[in-house]
């Protein structure tokens, strides 16, 4: 099978493109190779005659989505509206990466794969109108959505480690609630969904939920720096661009039923700081 994978430099995208090379043909595209935000991308993917595309990349800075909305609109919906638009004249299928930020955070439960969305910020909502997107021009499609992504070279844990060894001290945010998701584990569980022609929506995230401060706190610990001494704080009290939703954990109830079930997410932890301590 002939696989188109967009963003393929990030940290999904890396994992997405060693997990599928390992059987299929892969062509791997970075923002260096084709700019999404513009129509003109439509007719080079179609050239690619892909069978599958895969479309992790993003504007991710949710902070810079909140400064400039207008570019996280085109990047993230109108350039998901155009892969959408090259699959369908492909007749290809599409898998969407989508984000926990599609929900309000406002219920205080684990959201399910068809709840309802209500997004609070421009990241959120970009994101958002790229599902309708591809719910609208492709049939054969799956939307994923991923949560706190690490497992790159720049993510919260990288930060996390970075800064406590900088500074000692750090202030975490305990009242935001989410669910840490490796990338290279999101990356075998959509090689075992694409397997199978179950179109839809899915949560693809490691099992169990926690606050940034008991992500932070559990990544020095695994990382032997029980000596960062780490201040709780609220939400409320960390002033940032963008609107940030409280409580977005993702329920993986549709792919479970599958038989894809990703692992504890302190698992998944482990086996990261693992490999980062180990590279040195």
């Amino acid at each position: 099978m002939r696989v188109v994978i967009t963003g393929a430099a990030g940290q999904l995208g890396q994992a997405l493109v060693q997990s599928f090379g390992a059987e299929h043909e892969v062509v791997a595209l970075s923002h260096a190779d084709i700019d999404l935000a513009k129509p003109e991308c439509v007719e080079q993917l179609a050239a690619t005659r892909a069978d599958l595309v895969l479309h992790p990349a993003a504007m991710t800075n949710v902070d810079g989505c909140a400064r400039d909305p207008d570019a996280a609109y085109r990047v993230n919906g109108l350039g998901t509206r155009y892969v959408a638009l090259a699959c369908r004249r492909m007749d290809a299928a599409l898998l969407y990466v989508s984000t926990n930020e599609v929900f309000d955070g406002a219920g205080g439960v684990a959201y399910r794969e068809y709840d309802q969305a209500g997004p609070i910020n421009a990241y959120g909502r970009s994101k958002w109108i790229g599902e309708q997107a591809v719910r609208e021009l492709v049939a054969q499609h799956y939307i994923v959505r991923v949560a706190w992504l690490f497992g790159g070279e720049r993510n919260f844990v990288r930060t996390v480690l970075r800064l406590g060894a900088e500074r000692g001290v750090l202030s975490m945010v305990t009242d935001e609630i989410g669910s840490p998701t490796f990338a290279p584990d999101v990356a075998m569980a959509a090689v075992q969904l694409v397997q199978q022609p179950l179109y839809g929506t899915y949560h693809l995230v490691n099992s169990g939920s926690c606050s940034r401060y008991d992500f932070a706190q559990h990544a020095l610990r695994l990382a032997g720096r029980s000596d960062v001494v780490l201040t709780p704080m609220l939400l409320a009290d960390y002033r940032r661009d963008s609107r940030v939703p409280l409580h977005t954990p993702l329920r993986n109830i549709a792919a479970a039923d599958l038989g894809i079930v990703l692992r504890p997410w302190e698992a998944a932890l482990e086996e990261y700081i693992e490999r980062l301590v180990a590279s040195g």
